[in-house]
């Protein structure tokens, strides 16, 4: 409601255990796998909409063959976008050669994008710019088969000027300093080192130049090239990864920040950043879509033998909570129960915040990804109804009348769709009132279903920045002329950056920030922020294992609910005659909806990773001394 958050990057895998021509017969098409692949990114846009990419790798080829193809779109649909193309190469190929519908080795031979193996992206930027260079998957090439590396992820490094210097120590001049740029090198090198290990062995066995390819397939090591090159990274990341001969990989973080499921049956092996995604294409059970631990990699070999180990010592479980709470489909059957619970456990507030009054509330939600936590508090609403009119009978029971019964029945809770947003806000006009004039009409509200006696209680997924819900929400919610307006946020008070895929780079954009900085200030205590200045500086110096958040004690000495209230005045625009009640989810109870999903940083400052405590007291700095640098 307050200001959409960027949502994380998606991934798709298919490796096709079967021939193509396995798939021509039982399905109709040897298209499967690239039909597959659109519906799985398709069904992953909610996670990305700044660029999409797709690859395939046929296997098998005969020299000469291509058999690497890619397309990259950042285009204002960029999923369309590159299926349109993909589509369209096909179909000429099929005009050009009208034989080449009914002979799949033909189609193999001189179709692009046609393949055993396919990887596939949604893009949401938190590095670089938004340029088609900057759209996954990335390609580093090479004559030599094995040596070519494709590679996608949904992941943010805390380290990349760490992870940069040291591939200049190997003697490497990268092309940029992105993220995904220094990972692929780093793989790279150690991919690199292994082939020409391998190869110097197929050559004391005395096999030939050409015998030496299927050796070095054979025998390449992704397990130990995957140790190597993760060894020094800090961040949260679900990585996936194909080599030009067939071989191919997944690696999640340890911590297990970012999510990865597969699944796996003789036709297929299947990958994704979410479990109902492989559910949905692919037709099958939730028990049979399997979770990547973290630390570990799914590894495909290109002889179609598939396994799982560990590459990192994996650390306590910190897997984003947001992911439940925002940006995962909520058609997962964990995370619909899960978002109910928030829902759920944040009623009693409700409740206190309305007095108990019930049947003078007008319950709704905003926005649409905040209707599950919604009916979660439904069900805790009407819990209360319940035993509210239980109350009733029992404390009338003497002298009840079958009138006063039916009244006391009668009563429901009162639900609206109440919000509606009407247009999707271009930033054309620079100038700020009239931006300003524009993001108030992003909205649209249902006139007529409020009393000016109702409290009207709205519930999101989070209130990150609070600014559209100043300009915008309590503006329209206010013309309703309701008694009261609460505004639940379903996830805890945002306090701190993230540095792990969300764009949530710098502190004083935080609404939950800036009400802190406001609280010092009333109370006079406004030194501290200083202070907290001059050590997360002298922190910038240390190794990241020597860190800590020193950003904590910005918060320390106000409760909650204090810095909920000082949220509120901040958003209550001067114009506003209903008074505004602010609640926000606590974190224990957040655990509770959430308990096998606890990663909290944004929310606590308890970083997962070393890294997040450098990234938290850089952004102070940052804060402090008005640079507008991004803090990682």
């Amino acid at each position: 409601m307050s200001d959409a958050l960027k949502h994380e990057c998606g991934i798709a895998l298919v490796r096709l255990l079967k021939p193509l021509e396995f798939y021509k017969e039982k399905y109709g098409t040897a298209f499967y796998g690239i039909n597959k692949m659109y519906l799985m990114m398709e069904k992953q846009h909610n996670r990305g909409q700044d660029g999409a990419g797709f690859a395939s790798i046929k296997l098998d080829v005969a020299p000469g063959e291509r058999y690497i193809s890619r397309v990259r779109s950042n285009q204002s649909q960029p999923i369309q976008d590159i299926f349109a193309q993909i589509n369209e190469r096909i179909n000429l190929e099929f005009e050009a050669a009208p034989a080449l519908k009914d002979d799949v080795a033909a189609q193999k031979r001189h179709i692009p994008y046609i393949g055993e193996l396919m990887l596939g992206h949604v893009r949401y930027g938190t590095f670089g710019g938004n340029s088609v260079e900057s759209v996954h998957p990335f390609l580093r090439q090479n004559n030599w088969m094995h040596r070519n590396l494709i590679i996608a992820g949904n992941f943010n490094m805390t380290n990349t000027t760490e992870l940069f210097d040291n591939l200049i120590r190997l003697g490497m001049h990268p092309k940029e300093k992105a993220d995904t740029i220094t990972v692929m090198e780093k793989i790279g090198h150690f991919l690199d080192q292994g082939v020409a290990k391998l190869y110097k062995q197929a050559k004391k066995k005395g096999l030939s130049k050409q015998e030496a390819s299927p050796y070095i397939a054979a025998h390449l090591d992704l397990v130990k090239i995957l140790k190597k090159s993760a060894k020094i990274w800090d961040g949260g990341y679900a990585m996936a990864g194909l080599l030009g001969h067939g071989d191919s990989f997944v690696l999640r973080d340890p911590a297990g920040i970012r999510p990865a499921y597969y699944y796996q049956d003789d036709e297929v092996v299947v990958v994704a950043s979410e479990r109902p995604v492989i559910q949905t294409v692919f037709n099958v059970n939730f028990k049979d879509v399997k979770e990547i631990d973290p630390g570990n990699a799914l590894i495909i070999k290109k002889d179609g033998s598939v396994s799982k180990s560990e590459i990192l010592k994996p650390l306590e479980r910190k897997s984003c909570s947001f992911e439940r709470i925002y940006f995962s489909r909520g058609s997962d059957a964990e995370i619909y129960q899960e978002r109910k619970e928030l829902g759920r456990l944040i009623m009693p507030k409700v409740l206190e915040a309305i007095n108990y009054d019930t049947e003078n509330t007008v319950f709704s939600f905003i926005p649409n990804t905040a209707e599950t936590s919604f009916y979660g508090m439904l069900d805790a609403a009407q819990n209360e109804l319940n035993k509210q009119k239980n109350e009733a009978i029992l404390k009338e029971a003497g002298n009840l009348t079958e009138e006063r019964l039916a009244e006391i029945q009668a009563h429901k809770i009162r639900t609206e769709k109440i919000a509606i947003k009407d247009v999707k806000l271009r930033t054309f006009i620079t100038d700020d009132s009239s931006r300003d004039d524009l993001v108030a009409h992003v909205y649209d509200v249902t006139y007529g279903v409020v009393k000016p006696t109702d409290n009207l209680v709205i519930i999101d997924d989070s209130i990150v920045r609070g600014t559209t819900l100043k300009k915008s929400i309590l503006r329209m919610l206010d013309r309703l002329n309701p008694k009261q307006i609460v505004v639940v946020s379903s996830a805890p008070q945002i306090r701190y950056p993230d540095c792990y895929g969300i764009d949530m780079a710098r502190l004083e954009a935080l609404v939950a920030f800036n009400a802190a900085i406001e609280l010092h200030k009333d109370r006079g205590t406004d030194g501290i922020v200083e202070e907290i200045y001059h050590k997360c500086k002298k922190q910038l110096e240390l190794k990241d294992t020597e860190v800590i958040n020193h950003v904590k004690e910005l918060y320390a000495p106000f409760t909650d609910e204090e810095i909920s209230d000082k949220i509120a005045e901040i958003i209550k625009d001067e114009s506003l005659t209903t008074d505004v009640k602010l609640i926000f989810q606590s974190v224990d109870d957040l655990h509770k909806a959430c308990p096998e999903n606890l990663g909290d940083w944004y929310f606590t400052g308890d970083y997962p990773t070393a890294g997040g405590n450098r990234v938290v007291n850089r952004a102070y700095v940052h804060f402090y001394e008005g640079n507008p640098d991004r803090a990682y």
